[in-house]
């Protein structure tokens, strides 16, 4: 498995855990906001590290760590994810994976397993915009494919759009809430013009205000049983 960042200590990325990080190294999507660009572009790929070593640090935190969050990247077309993961569950860790949702049939696997306690899914633009939003071919069977696999699962999840003015409308996010109509958790994630995949992109997004996103909020709770804006 190709590992390209590992962060010790989190106390936000995993909800109501104490958790450490592990950044998987590769991306099948394009998103011009991705904030990981090292991750995802392959010129500014660095040296991959230690599966050994990490796995070597986890156990030495066994007790004081609740759990590992595996994002990436996306996580889900990583050699040997399942094995990687199944060596840390055999620790005791709680697992939560990040995904865009394009490889269902990877996230049937781990689930079947019982391999994995808490699943992100981005949903990144009403289905339609799809390769608008991703800058590539995207089937969007699989991404119904995995909405459905989590909406059905019996682990905790949380859906959640990165909600970029230029890319996505008001009414997009309310399309995107019926999509996912009486999932548990939705949220709306602030852009934020940092360091991202397309530099050029950063010099032009608009960020929704505050009551901007508060007002979508309020349209989109009729469909979902908790939306939060993060």
């Amino acid at each position: 498995m190709k590992i390209a960042g590992f962060q010790k200590f989190s106390l936000i990325d995993y909800p109501g855990k104490i958790s450490a990080i592990i950044f998987t190294q590769g991306c099948n999507f394009r998103c011009p906001y991705c904030h990981n660009p090292e991750l995802v572009n392959p010129k500014l790929f660095s040296d991959i590290l230690d599966e050994d070593l990490i796995l070597s640090f986890l156990r030495k935190r066994v007790g004081k760590l609740d759990g590992v969050v595996i994002t990436g990247g996306e996580p889900l077309l990583q050699h040997g994810l399942i094995e990687f993961i199944e060596r840390v569950k055999e620790m005791g860790y709680l697992i939560k994976l990040d995904t865009n949702g394009s490889y269902p049939e990877i996230l049937e696997r781990l689930l079947t397993k019982n391999l994995i306690d808490y699943i992100a899914m981005d949903i990144k633009a009403p289905l339609e915009k799809y390769p608008d939003v991703v800058q590539t071919d995207v089937c969007i069977k699989k991404i119904m494919e995995s909405i459905t696999i989590i909406l059905n699962s019996n682990i905790d999840y949380e859906f959640r759009t990165t909600v970029v003015k230029d890319l996505l409308t008001k009414d997009d996010l309310i399309c995107i809430a019926k999509l996912i109509r009486g999932t548990k958790r939705y949220v709306l994630q602030k852009f934020v013009i940092s360091k991202i995949l397309d530099e050029s992109f950063a010099g032009n997004a608009k960020c929704f205000s505050e009551d901007e996103l508060n007002a979508i909020k309020d349209k989109v709770k009729k469909y979902v049983s908790e939306c939060i804006i993060r």
